[in-house]
């Protein structure tokens, strides 16, 4: 696996954000059974910054707390099985690896969000990413049904990290 982070901000977080990222984006990896080796991006970024590509991306002119694009295109969440007859432009020619897309998130929507929910700015760092993470597998959150697939998805996972409120 290919992680790369990117600081387009301050990051002072107390807890050690950049281990628990890569962590946390594997473990996602692994548990799902992403059947390649892959390339993640991450940025952490402030609010103008991600107002700015809420905006420009969503057409949603506010700041949010994170942002998925993923590189891509699911028939079926979860199912991998596409890439095997896939071009290999879903794959990163240098190494191989399967491209699955870039995740941003607000440094301070971590604080404000960990404070409004009464959990540890680390529980939502590591909620952000795995939310992020199932958006990179397809996954989505348009209705309820499948709102409800995603959240217990995150559930699952988080507890099996023990990253629990």
């Amino acid at each position: 696996m290919s992680f790369y982070l990117e600081e387009e901000c301050e990051v002072s977080f107390d807890f050690p954000y950049r281990e628990l990222a890569e962590f946390v984006v594997g473990f996602c990896l692994e548990k799902e059974g992403f059947p390649y080796e892959a390339e993640v991006n991450l940025t952490l970024t402030d609010n103008e910054g991600i107002h700015v590509l809420n905006r420009e991306c969503r057409q949603v002119d506010r700041p949010t707390d994170v942002l998925s694009f993923p590189m891509l295109t699911y028939e079926r969440p979860g199912d991998f099985s596409f890439l095997e007859a896939e071009s290999d432009d879903d794959f990163n020619p240098d190494t191989g690896e399967a491209m699955l897309g870039d995740i941003v998130i607000s440094v301070p929507k971590v604080r404000e969000q960990a404070e409004s929910y009464g959990h540890s700015e680390r529980r939502e760092f590591a909620f952000l990413i795995v939310h992020s993470m199932l958006h990179l597998f397809g996954y989505d959150h348009m209705t309820e049904a499948e709102a409800a697939v995603m959240e217990e998805k995150q559930r699952v996972l988080l507890d099996a990290m023990n990253i629990v409120r």
